[in-house]
């Protein structure tokens, strides 16, 4: 559908579409640029649809009101949510080849280990660190935890639900996928099993805000988040991982973004994978 076909429904002008960016970038640091309109209209024209309302105009001022309802859909609606189990999986292997063997003689005193996936969107990426972590870890005898938070309260619940339809595992060797995933009767959804879940802990949480969790953690995900801030927030950002993080621990990022003159609190291990500098 084209934006002039769109348009004929709702009109959004350059200061509707203005408007829009400044409550994004205030609830959320997401800055939307000028590429990004027609994916707004589409999304938002749902959202006046869905409220009963007849324009952007209408749109804009409730998003404005104090103490409105639609705040939570806004982000839900303008989040973009792209996964897969094992996404970038050369990740996934340096977790079970180097950082889990080291943690384990790391950690063989306290016997805990605290992994976050931060933007995990339905739960794909949480789920492969808990597969990693029972494939390599002892996880019976040890205190192991997946943080699992997005700004997305749709997504997040989702995740923990743990059900996915069943070509979203199709990627995943079947010895695999027979181990960790249960089909149900049509054989058109898979359930993540119970041992899975009950390693990880969903949250809805917006970086930018106070983060109630103390660390430290082992090991962060941010993969494809920070792409949406600018680089005064990422600086910031990235900081507090490092604060969160045990010396010597390892951050994920995704496949396009980088930390060089962000951040120089990590060294870079190659393939978008870094270490804290103790």
């Amino acid at each position: 559908m084209n934006e002039s076909h769109l348009k004929r429904e709702f009109p959004m002008s350059q200061k509707n579409f203005d408007q829009v960016k400044e409550v994004a970038y205030a609830l959320t640091g997401i800055k939307l640029t000028d590429h990004k309109k027609n994916m707004i209209y589409s999304r938002l024209a749902r959202r006046i649809r869905q409220r009963g309302l007849n324009s952007f105009d209408d749109y804009c001022l409730l998003l404005n009101q104090q103490g409105n309802d639609e705040a939570t859909e806004f982000v839900n609606a303008i989040t973009t949510n792209l996964t897969s189990f094992f996404r970038e999986n050369h990740h996934f292997e340096y977790l079970k080849n180097h950082v889990f063997p080291e943690l384990i003689k790391k950690n063989s005193r306290s016997r805990r280990v605290r992994v976050w996936s931060a933007g995990c969107s339905t739960g794909e990426e949480p789920y492969s660190i808990a597969i990693c972590l029972s494939e390599q870890m002892p996880v019976s005898s040890w205190d192991i935890k997946v943080l699992a938070t997005d700004l997305d309260t749709n997504v997040v619940a989702h995740g923990k639900r743990g059900v996915y339809q069943d070509d979203r595992i199709e990627s995943i060797d079947q010895g695999r996928s027979r181990k960790w995933f249960l089909r149900d009767a049509s054989g058109s959804e898979v359930r993540v099993k119970r041992s899975l879940q009950e390693l990880v802990t969903f949250k809805q949480l917006n970086l930018l805000e106070r983060w109630p969790m103390k660390g430290p953690f082992d090991v962060i995900f941010c993969r494809n988040v920070v792409i949406y801030f600018d680089k005064e927030t990422q600086k910031k950002l990235f900081n507090r991982y490092a604060d969160m993080l045990a010396p010597g621990g390892h951050l994920f990022i995704g496949h396009s973004e980088n930390l060089h003159k962000v951040c120089s609190r990590f060294e870079s291990l190659g393939k978008t994978i870094y270490r804290k500098i103790d």
